[in-house]
């Protein structure tokens, strides 16, 4: 599917203030290979802050004439899984934030559209106007969304407990209020039980951990749940909560949706989370796995959807405080 199905904005091609990217049509007929300077990634240093890699590509590229350059990448990726996996990537926060890319950032016509046609199911309170198309700076005051992923978690998570996973990077602001602690100090059971309190939580532990957190923003009084959960799970979810006090809950499975609008509701979801007064992601971890028999290395995560909500919400000027963790 093309990118702009899912977003607008610079990064989708959109207005932005300094050179766009161009297609790859328009850059073999300007740049033929016989005119290029390829410089390879391959020497780029390992293990370094981002901001220091960032420099280091900025001086290199500037000691370059020529007017036709390809970075090849494919031994090599600039700036891999690895870095964004680790605190290192934080030190790019400044720049990366007041950047076109997030500071113009907009949710495709199709996400926004689904958002508008369904804002009655998603927050019954909020006036007609009120979507991510009217306002970037729109916030769903009262409502709580939750990233609870199911389904192929459950194979994943006994992966992370092995393997020791972290929090990805951009989870890992130091003003966020949840942290995790990989320790393996622990005895194995109770090891595993907290990767899985994180990573998989039971309906119980979803439910006290929504209490805790609405007892430090009593206002919230209803919830969102991003879910790829059977029906009959969601169904119990929503018995427990609101029995709980909630006054509503709703899931991913209640948005009414096109055969156009099925195909991005994953964004639909990020662009709902981004619009809650509070967030209360999936952990997503990150760690590196070492595939022995195939001499590969790869990553092994939860989902990068709540880094990508937690990231959108903090360049659009949320507190810190309301981005939370499983």
């Amino acid at each position: 599917m093309p990118l702009n199905a899912f977003i607008s904005g610079p990064t989708a091609g959109g207005a932005m203030s300094t050179p766009r990217a161009v297609n790859a049509e328009f850059w073999n007929s300007i740049c033929p290979r016989s005119e290029r300077k390829i410089i390879s990634s391959v020497n780029q240093p390992d293990g370094i802050e981002g901001d220091v890699l960032m420099d280091w590509w900025v001086t290199r590229l500037e000691g370059i004439d020529e007017r036709c350059v390809e970075i090849d990448s494919e031994k090599k990726t600039m700036f891999d899984y690895i870095l964004f996996g680790d605190t290192r990537i934080l030190s790019l926060w400044p720049g990366l934030s007041k950047s076109p890319i997030l500071k113009d950032f907009k949710w495709s016509s199709l996400v926004q559209s689904t958002i508008d046609s369904n804002l009655a199911v998603i927050h019954p309170d909020a006036p007609s106007s009120t979507s991510t198309s009217s306002s970037s700076s729109t916030t769903l005051n009262g409502l709580i969304a939750v990233h609870l992923r199911r389904g192929d978690f459950k194979g994943h998570c006994k992966y992370l407990v092995k393997w020791h996973a972290e929090y990805m990077g951009f989870n890992r602001f130091p003003s966020m209020l949840d942290t995790f602690d990989s320790s393996s100090e622990r005895p194995p059971e109770m090891h595993r039980q907290y990767y899985m309190q994180h990573c998989m939580p039971e309906v119980e532990e979803i439910m006290e951990r929504l209490r805790a957190v609405r007892m430090v923003n009593p206002g919230l009084n209803r919830v969102y749940a991003l879910t790829n959960g059977k029906k009959d799970w969601v169904v119990g979810l929503k018995r427990a909560l609101l029995r709980d006090g909630w006054v509503d809950v709703k899931s991913s499975l209640d948005l009414k949706m096109d055969s156009a609008q099925r195909h991005v509701s994953m964004a639909v979801d990020m662009a709902i989370a981004e619009q809650a007064e509070v967030f209360l992601g999936n952990g997503v971890c990150f760690v590196r796995l070492l595939r022995a028999t195939f001499g590969l290395m790869s990553s092994l995560q939860f989902s990068s959807l709540t880094s990508n909500v937690v990231t959108l919400r903090m360049a659009k000027g949320l507190p810190t405080s309301s981005n939370r963790l499983l």
